[in-house]
């Protein structure tokens, strides 16, 4: 599950979208980020992932920043925040479309899922739309139009397909920003859910496109609702409650469980203080890398 080298040069970050507060299987992801760089003597950082303001609810943001800090989750430097890094992911892009690594595409969604019923495949409910190269050798270049990257790995192409860069409303795509971020801050370890663990295949190949070193990867286990579904603000899922230093334990004690750490002192129904059970979990923690 887990490396088990030890090192003192890593960077770790954790990447909330800000479209709510925090909530257990959040918190469980956050914890278990910060405690595979603290168990590595390495840094961790915060950066908010607010590309897609339609999306967001104003003042997230900060209320994910106050439920960490109640946490004793700090981070190491300032808080990156997308929304003012786009030319970064700009300059991306101009150098994938000038190597014709990128291509223009204006495909609707209906689009794409005609051409793909007249190649055979009619869509399943949830199953991502891979595209079938429509745009790939158009010339011309009419805006307002998304831009791909141009997959020509034969096991993506056939599970993902060309993947969006930028939208046709001018908003890139996470798939490029977590990648430039990740490459211009240095990320060694990414540590996050396995709702993600299908994005890693395409972000190595962007990474690759880019020129950029690739991270080492840790997907960390859901935390499921009462339904078995993962639990999100889709789901109605809970915010967890930091107005106390008592709730705030009952929380990590709770995201603790879940990453497995059995050390019967981060359960005790009167833990100690919070500064003393995180060293007591990051303790915990690195006996788990040490022997795996």
């Amino acid at each position: 599950m887990i490396l088990a080298m030890l090192t003192c040069n890593y960077l770790g970050r954790f990447a909330p979208s800000p479209t709510g507060a925090l909530h257990a299987g959040s918190l469980a992801t956050a914890l278990g980020s910060w405690l595979h760089a603290r168990a590595h003597n390495g840094k961790w950082l915060l950066r908010i992932e607010d590309l897609d303001l339609p999306r967001c609810i104003p003042g997230a943001d900060k209320i994910i920043i106050q439920q960490l800090l109640a946490c004793g989750l700090e981070w190491d430097e300032e808080v990156e925040y997308q929304s003012k890094r786009t030319s970064f992911y700009q300059n991306a892009l101009n150098e994938l479309i000038e190597s014709e690594k990128s291509f223009a595409c204006r495909c609707t969604r209906k689009q794409i899922e005609d051409a793909l019923l007249t190649l055979g495949h009619k869509k399943q409910r949830h199953e991502e739309l891979i595209y079938p190269g429509t745009c790939r050798h158009t010339k011309d270049i009419v805006e307002p139009c998304a831009w791909r990257l141009r997959v020509d790995d034969e096991d993506l192409r056939k599970t993902v397909g060309d993947f969006v860069l930028r939208r046709a409303d001018g908003i890139f795509t996470y798939q490029l920003a977590v990648v430039v971020d990740d490459a211009l801050q240095g990320i060694t370890h990414i540590v996050r859910g396995a709702d993600l663990l299908d994005n890693t295949p395409r972000q190595i190949y962007l990474q690759k496109q880019l020129g950029y070193k690739q991270p080492q990867y840790l997907h960390l286990p859901l935390v499921l609702d009462e339904n078995n579904e993962k639990l999100s603000k889709q789901t109605l899922a809970k915010a967890i409650h930091t107005d106390s230093p008592e709730n705030c334990l009952k929380a990590l004690q709770a995201a603790a469980q879940h990453l497995g750490l059995r050390d019967d002192r981060l359960h005790e129904e009167s833990p100690p203080k919070l500064s003393k059970w995180l060293e007591i979990a990051i303790e915990n923690y690195r006996a788990i890398l040490k022997s795996e």
